[in-house]
Parts: structure tokens; sequence; C-alpha cells
């Protein structure tokens, strides 16, 4: 069996006590451990297959917090770096009524864009692993370089190249370096997830299908198109497949999408998959994949934060 390898960033998400405030009027919030890839790497561990953080944290209690918890859900932390020139990330989070989120972050810059090239090692990687990334970190830092070289030496290694740009404006100077950073990796990976929010922005093209298809650029294989509460879509060069959502009550959306692309990715490494077999795999079992995915985003939404509120691989199981 392969690993997951995330690389990114690691942080703190303060989530609001109440709901359908603005974030300047929340009184009282309950620390969650977060971060995008922090978030997929947990549910892949937590499902039952090896995963592995690449990232760096401050020397602080709250980096001491994280390592922990990612620990707790089975997540390799050896190589979380750790730093007393930056602090660990934090993110204030508000919650609408209906659990969609507001983010207020905190790093200027955070601990995990110190992370730099050199403390990339190739050997880490082999070609029955996949290397999953997130456009977070992908501002001009030490840590961009370190995901040019560890996409560089999973791809040498023959493994698969995971993206989901996770659109985070907030963090950019401006909407246009956000995305000609994503513009600029999208061709390095394999498989691309974007969100119903996310793909107009992303490709710059209005009409739903032709934007679609405009991800499929460089190395690009698969896309993984997420609707919310309708579902997903599944894309590659041989067919599309459309995987319905699940009927929950929501309680808060963070990490949905995390927890989707967790559950998609351990059912891919469950199949033994690399960049020669992954239309075949994908095109052949497309509904369990997105089954799982799906039940995966959905039953996360029913509690609070994201890693927090993963679901055990037999509760997906027994939803399903």
């Amino acid at each position: 069996m392969g690993k997951l390898f995330a690389i990114g960033e690691v942080l703190i998400d303060f989530i609001p006590l109440e709901k359908g405030i603005a974030l300047k009027d929340v009184r009282a919030f309950e620390r969650a451990p977060g971060g995008a890839p922090a978030n997929v790497a947990a549910a892949v561990a937590k499902y039952g297959q090896k995963s592995a953080m690449l990232s760096k944290l401050g020397t602080d209690a709250f980096g001491d917090f994280l390592v922990e918890q990612l620990q707790n859900v089975g997540v390799d932390t050896d190589k979380i770096l750790r730093t007393d020139v930056a602090n660990t990330a934090l993110a204030f989070v508000s919650l609408k009524s209906d659990g969609e989120r507001d983010f207020s972050f905190y790093r200027n810059p955070s601990a995990d864009l110190l992370m730099d090239s050199g403390e990339i090692d190739p050997l880490w990687f082999q070609g029955n692993d996949i290397l999953h990334f997130c456009s977070v970190d992908l501002v001009e830092s030490p840590m961009k370089q370190a995901h040019r070289k560890a996409i560089d030496s999973i791809t040498n290694a023959g493994g698969l190249v995971s993206f989901d740009p996770n659109v985070r404006l907030p963090l950019w100077k401006n909407k246009q370096d956000c995305r000609n950073a994503i513009q600029e990796f999208l061709p390095f990976a394999d498989i691309v997830k974007v969100s119903d929010e996310e793909l107009e922005f992303i490709t710059g093209v209005e009409n739903e299908a032709k934007a679609l298809e405009a991800l499929f650029v460089g190395k690009v294989k698969a896309v993984v198109f997420t609707k919310g509460p309708e579902g997903a879509v599944l894309i590659t060069k041989n067919g599309e497949y459309q995987s319905p959502g699940f009927c929950v009550e929501v309680k808060d959306t963070t990490g949905a999408g995390d927890a989707f692309i967790g559950g998609f990715l351990y059912k891919l490494l469950e199949f033994g998959a690399n960049p020669k077999n992954l239309e075949e795999i994908l095109d052949s079992n497309h509904k369990e994949i997105l089954s799982f995915a799906n039940a995966s985003g959905a039953l996360t939404t029913t509690g609070s934060g994201a890693i927090s509120a993963l679901p055990t691989r037999e509760q997906v199981l027994s939803f399903l």
C-alpha cells in the first residue's frame, strides 16, 4: 500500500460558539485543529491508510497541540519541523446560520511558510504514494519552493499528485496573484478537485462545461467537481460520472471539502492507484469512490471543526 503525503498549512481554527453573527461580534470560540492539507492527511489516516504531514510549526503551545492532534488520528508527524522564528498560524472563523464560513487569518508570516525546499527529501516518496497540496501556502515564500521540490520528487518517483486549490482570497494581496499561483501549479497535478464556488474564478471561464474542460492542462488526468449538497462529478477523458450528495443536518461546513478529497484519496490508495492506472481505476470504480467521498464530506458537516468532526471508516460505511 502507498502513503498519502500532504504538504502545506497546519493551523488552529477558532470556531465560534455562536452562529449567524459577524466575526466582529463573536464573543467566544472553541479551538480546533485545522488547515486543509492537514485535514486531508487526518481523513486518510482515520480511514485506515498511511499518511504524513509535511509542514513547519512554531515552538509554541499551539504547535504542540496540533502535533498531538494529528498523532491521535494516526498521521505521521516526524516530517513536521519546528521553528522559533515565527508562530503557528491561527484562523478565526465565523459561521452563518446555514453553517457556511467567513475567515480571518493570523500569519505574517506563520511558521508553515518558512519550510524550504532543502527540507524536502526526495527519498521520502515512492511510486505508489500520493502527494496532496492546496493553494494557501503557494504565496511567495520558502514554502512555495518546498511545494515545487515535493511535486518534482514524487513525480520522479512515479507517484500521483493531487491538487485542491481551496481558494482563500483573504490570504492574498489580490485576486490575480491567487489565480496566477493556482494556474501555475495546475499542470503538475494528476488529480484536480475544485468546488462550484471556485470554478469560474480559477479558470476565468463562465460556461461550466468549458471551465471544467479548461482544467485539463499539463498532466491532469481527472477533475473532481464538488457541488456541496448536490454531490460531485468526476471527469476523465473516458467519461463523466455523477454522484448525488447526502441529506444531513449541517452544523459546520468547515473541512467538508477536505473530508471529501480525503475519502477520495483514501480509496485511491486502497486501489493502488498510480499515474499509469489512475484513469482505469476511476472509470471502473467511480461509484464506490465517489459515494465514499460524498459520505465522508457530508458526515463531517454534522460536527464542529474539521479534524474533530471527521467520521470513522465504519461510520462512513454504515451511513452508506
